[in-house]
């Protein structure tokens, strides 16, 4: 389920800010961004979050805002001066010119040139990083609830339009039988058959139960009911609203196969479609 975050907890000279953003996904797959001093609790921080935000590709990025500027960074001027003193040598030799911007940014990224100090960061700043990051997470949860709800409202509503359209075939199923009936004997009459008035009796009932969808009515009816209370009453409701929804979709086909009526085969094409939105909305719920 798609959602946003955001925390942020001020300290002496610092504030730490914790956004986070969620995308939906059938796992949990987390992208973790952390400054490096914090780098040692990030195993912690990834719990926290797995904990709180079970399914979905979700992104956290902590950033941290001095009011000091202190760098981290030490360039060792031995090493620089040996590799610059080889380079030079090279450059006497080839006749090339190694006093120039690109030799020197080549030379810092050379091994042991820059190193980092970065220091471990003082257990009040845990503190602070622990309270922005679960800021994030309660605003974020506030935001899939709140959009959980709402999908879940219309989920419900295109159930109760599958019911009524549902409903509304039921009136035309006895005239569908009579149809039927009357269609073949008017064909057995254009061909000129005699025929044994119970015998054809017999097998216009064994063709009429074959096409009868008394079975799947209901099938589809208690398909909804349970998708209604899963729907209402269940956590992390989503895979299963899915599974239903198949089974429902099952139901809804084996209709369209057997309606031979144009006004049973409207009515399930719509049912169709509510249930194509219904599956696209069941896979933004968790």
């Amino acid at each position: 389920m798609t959602g946003y975050g955001k925390g942020e907890v001020s300290l002496p000279g610092r504030k730490i800010i914790a956004e986070i953003r969620s995308l939906n996904g059938k796992q949990f797959d987390l992208l973790l961004r952390l400054p490096q001093r914090y780098r040692h609790w990030e195993h912690e921080i990834r719990n926290d979050v797995a904990r709180s935000l079970a399914r979905g590709k979700v992104e956290l990025s902590v950033t941290l805002e001095s009011s000091t500027q202190c760098s981290g960074a030490t360039i060792n001027r031995e090493y620089f001066e040996d590799y610059i003193l080889q380079l030079t040598e090279i450059g006497r030799e080839l006749e090339l010119d190694m006093r120039t911007p690109e030799v020197t940014a080549a030379i810092l990224r050379m091994p042991e040139v820059v190193s980092s100090d970065v220091a471990r960061a003082p257990e009040e700043e845990h503190k602070a990083l622990t309270d922005a990051v679960a800021k994030a997470i309660e605003e974020i949860n506030a935001f899939r609830s709140a959009e959980g709800a709402a999908l879940i409202a219309d989920l419900l509503s295109r159930v109760d339009t599958i019911m009524e359209l549902l409903g509304s075939i039921e009136p035309f199923e006895a005239a569908r039988a009579n149809a039927i009936r009357n269609r073949i004997r008017e064909q057995v009459e254009a061909i000129g058959l005699t025929v044994d008035e119970n015998r054809l009796e017999q097998e216009m009932i064994y063709y009429i139960e074959k096409i009868d969808i008394t079975e799947e009515k209901v099938r589809l009816a208690n398909h909804c009911d349970y998708f209604r209370a899963v729907a209402g009453g269940e956590e992390d409701a989503g895979r299963k609203l899915g599974f239903i929804a198949q089974e429902m979709g099952r139901e809804i086909n084996t209709l369209g196969s057997k309606a031979n009526d144009a006004v049973i085969q409207k009515a399930v094409v719509e049912m169709k479609d509510q249930l194509e939105r219904i599956k696209e909305q069941v896979l933004n719920i968790l």
